[in-house]
């Protein structure tokens, strides 16, 4: 499964507002030993918005968190565009949600709020913990939720927990050698497919160092390629740790 966030809040680009969803949804992924494939933060525009959820749909793979944008307002853009970008269809008033809606507004529901129940056809609903205004999923695989972290997080926190907490486990290796990234190219060439990695250069006091980690679901042969950079640096004299 490749896991996407999409942030969506021209607030916090231009700096009204700091971003809380990254870091929750990245430990709260680990908690089941998933990664993030991508996080994007972007405004609240038609065009660009289309391009990021047509990105993650032509993903066969892709589970997709999307944060914001399914108020109310003018600028509440998300439920239309996930209708047109995921089911082709147009938005269709959802009953229970709608019941929700008068329920907790009375007549204050009308004219506006009572549009927050009009989602993408066949749309499962998303409890809302902090006042019932639900968000939504597609196909259990999309996931489209408030901006404000406190109705969010729970909703997704739920989710995870009952469809993606079963996983492969992945190990780690890594090293801190005294060298530079262009000592271990060659050996970095020789990584199969199955071997996931992260080359970090440092530069301290004019002095290059490089963080290899090595990661795999395969123990022993990520402990065979981890160990030709050790033996490699010890021939070479290169302190490491």
């Amino acid at each position: 499964m490749n896991f996407y966030a999409l942030i969506i809040g021209t607030e916090i680009l231009n700096g009204r507002r700091i971003d809380k969803h990254f870091e929750f949804l990245r430990q709260e992924l680990a908690k089941y030993g998933h990664e993030l494939c991508s996080s994007i933060v972007v405004k609240d525009d038609k065009n660009l918005m289309r391009n990021m959820y047509n990105l993650v749909k032509a993903d066969k793979d892709s589970i997709l968190f999307s944060f914001g944008g399914i108020g109310s307002t003018p600028d509440d853009l998300t439920r239309a565009i996930a209708a047109e970008i995921f089911t082709n269809k147009a938005l269709k008033r959802d009953e229970e949600f709608e019941k929700n809606i008068i329920e907790r507004f009375g007549d204050e529901a009308y004219p506006h709020r009572i549009h927050m129940a009009d989602l993408p056809q066949n749309s499962k609903l998303l409890f809302n913990p902090v006042n019932n205004m639900s968000g939504f999923s597609l196909e259990n695989r999309f996931f489209f939720t408030p901006g404000f972290p406190k109705m969010s997080h729970p909703m997704i926190s739920n989710v995870i927990k009952k469809l993606f907490s079963k996983s492969i486990k992945k190990y780690r290796l890594t090293l801190l050698a005294q060298t530079s990234e262009n000592t271990l190219i060659d050996l970095m060439q020789k990584l199969p497919k199955e071997i996931e990695l992260s080359s970090l250069p440092i530069l301290k006091d004019d002095s290059f160092s490089v963080e290899i980690s090595l990661a795999s679901i395969n123990e022993e042969l990520l402990k065979k390629y981890f160990n030709t950079f050790k033996t490699f640096l010890n021939e070479q004299n290169i302190t490491y740790n």
